[in-house]
């Protein structure tokens, strides 16, 4: 019988606040969206709005899912990415957890010169394009 494999889950958020998109530089030197870990009993979005309140300090309230993908993380496995679109209210300045090392906004244009994985530039675009409906 093959063993089963497990997966571990990080529920992401696409906040975007005046057309820009709100990105958290991480250990690797990338730049990714702010969220968490998927924990046992919590719901993606229950996950996502969590996680954005502790790494920003700000409330978030997951409106849509955009997209699921595998990343492969060099050296450390895959993990399943999950991100949602969300609506949110900027305090001025941003709180950064001691999770990252730098928290910024993006326009679009930035994103193409960024270390940033794929897939997030996709659900940041596809989030764009919803709310410019």
């Amino acid at each position: 019988m093959a063993a089963a494999s497990t997966w571990a889950a990080s529920v992401k958020g696409v906040l975007i606040w005046r057309d820009e998109v709100i990105l958290l530089r991480n250990e690797r030197d990338e730049w990714e969206l702010p969220g968490g870990r998927l924990e046992a009993g919590e719901s993606p979005e229950d996950c996502v709005e969590r996680a954005v309140e502790e790494q920003l300090g700000l409330f978030a309230k997951a409106e849509r899912l955009l997209d699921t993908w595998v990343y492969d993380i060099e050296g450390q496995g895959s993990l399943l990415i999950i991100t949602y679109g969300c609506s949110v209210n900027l305090p001025d300045p941003l709180a950064l957890s001691e999770e990252h090392s730098e928290v910024r906004l993006f326009t679009t244009n930035d994103l193409k010169s960024l270390p940033l994985p794929g897939g997030y530039a996709a659900s940041i675009a596809a989030w764009h394009r919803l709310l410019a409906r």
